[in-house]
């Protein structure tokens, strides 16, 4: 990928006309070389008539430059003029992704405008654009795609909520805590784990009884004894003696979580 010897034209070619995998490969290919001349025929497929080479343009930006970022002021800018006023959604989707990976606050207030557009892969796009930003207006917008209707969406606004971000807040950790309300538990769900573990990072005492039933049930999740293992609660503590005689998803970290929950307690019994 860093010495393809095609020229900057034949890569941009066969990323708009040969399938998935060769068109990832082609892409990969540019942004490897990232330099002036890559970055100039992005901004003109930004520019073009057609929704494929806008697609195409804005995905090449993303990640133009590796290991080390070329052009990401300028790569914003364009992407960010191009998302005012861009309408089919496959493009969108390609602008967030692109956003996602520049990692720029002046991206937030044209991502967050989109959290209630109607197609859920824009909705994803727009989590994943926001993933890291502890801008408040990142954050509410998090907030609400943590509930959307598509598991996707909510899977990852949720994991942006729990642990992308360090902050603590009540409405963090009510949404968080809505979540282990209206999700499945009892057979380690995903978003119901990223939820306990955002709440363990917080500390919130509403985590302890929804953690101690998911840990006595079977199957349990990784992402539940994760979550013991931050927060370090002595009652959690039989329940993850009993997981030993069963839970080998890791090992270690069961053995973490025990020793997190092993403190004395009154009397000096456990």
């Amino acid at each position: 990928m860093m010495n393809d010897s095609r020229s900057t034209s034949e890569l941009i070619q066969i990323a708009l006309t040969a399938d998935e995998e060769m068109m990832h490969k082609a892409v990969t290919a540019l942004h490897f070389r990232g330099n002036r001349e890559v970055f100039d025929a992005a901004r003109r497929l930004c520019a073009s008539d057609s929704p494929k080479d806008r697609s195409l343009g804005a995905y090449i930006l993303g990640q133009l430059g590796v290991p080390d970022r070329t052009f990401p002021d300028e790569s914003v800018e364009i992407l960010l003029n191009l998302l005012a006023q861009e309408q089919p959604p496959e493009v969108l989707c390609s602008i967030g992704t692109a956003l996602s990976h520049l990692k720029s606050e002046k991206a937030v207030p044209a991502l967050a405008a989109l959290k209630n557009h109607g197609d859920a892969d824009v909705r994803y796009s727009v989590v994943c654009g926001l993933l890291c930003q502890d801008n408040e207006q990142a954050i509410q917008a998090l907030i609400k795609l943590s509930s959307d209707e598509d598991w996707d969406v909510r899977n990852w606004a949720t994991f942006g909520l729990g642990t992308m971000v360090d902050i603590d807040t009540e409405a963090i950790r009510d949404a968080l805590f809505q979540r282990l309300l209206h999700e499945a538990a009892g057979e380690g769900d995903e978003i119901y784990g990223e939820a306990l573990v955002g709440l363990a990072e917080r500390k919130d005492p509403r985590l302890i009884p929804p953690l101690l039933q998911e840990l006595s049930s079977n199957p349990v999740g990784r992402l539940a004894v994760e979550a013991a293992s931050i927060v370090g609660d002595p009652r959690l503590y039989s329940a993850l003696i009993r997981l030993r005689d069963w839970w080998d998803l890791d090992r270690d970290l069961l053995e973490s979580a025990i020793a997190h929950s092993a403190r004395p307690t009154k009397g000096g019994q456990q």
